[in-house]
């Protein structure tokens, strides 16, 4: 064997153990988002609602869990009884989202450990519930913040209270709630 290939060999090494989580299962990248994909909890078509999507992928499984929201997947990987096996999750960045009606359907997924997220603002996602808007950078999500209200948090500040619904979220007075209402201080 050459040097070279060597070399070869073991940058293909170094890739595919990056390509694994700590318990060695494959890291799948992000999917396409194709129009027959169905929101788990929703069993809707998810290119016919508004705002970010989100994508669980779990062990064992070659396609991912598709959200309608990303408020969804994330309530998902927080469910008793669910997640438990999730490799990885990816959202929308909405920094790079041609519009909020069709965010594309692939090359602006990210990592949804590493994104910021705008919690409580005015703007609806799918199912025309508040969303949890990701972006890839703190300043796309601070920019975001001051033009529709709410509050910039990492994956793991989101509390529980701001992903799950409250009774009265879909009344007709929704509209007069004001933006990050409710959201801790």
């Amino acid at each position: 064997m050459t040097l070279i290939q060597k070399f070869s060999l073991a940058v293909i090494c170094i890739a595919l153990l990056g390509a694994c989580d700590s318990d060695g299962e494959v890291v799948p990248p992000p999917q396409a988002l194709t129009d027959d994909a169905i929101g788990v909890f929703c069993g809707m078509i998810l290119a016919e609602h508004d705002g970010p999507k989100g994508q669980v992928f779990e062990k064992g499984r070659n396609a991912p869990l598709w959200f309608t929201a990303v408020r969804d997947a994330i309530s998902y990987t927080r469910l008793p009884g669910e997640g438990q096996s999730i490799v990885a999750i990816y959202v929308h960045d909405m920094a790079r989202a041609e519009s909020w009606e069709k965010p594309q359907p692939d090359g602006i997924w990210i990592a949804a450990e590493t994104a910021f997220y705008v919690v409580g603002s005015e703007m609806r996602g799918g199912m025309g519930m508040p969303e949890t808007v990701p972006f890839g950078t703190i300043e796309a999500a601070q920019a975001f913040a001051v033009k529709h209200g709410g509050k910039v948090m990492k994956f793991e500040e989101i509390p529980n209270t701001a992903l799950l619904p409250d009774e009265g979220e879909n009344s007709d007075n929704i509209a007069d709630r004001r933006p990050g209402e409710g959201l801790p201080k």
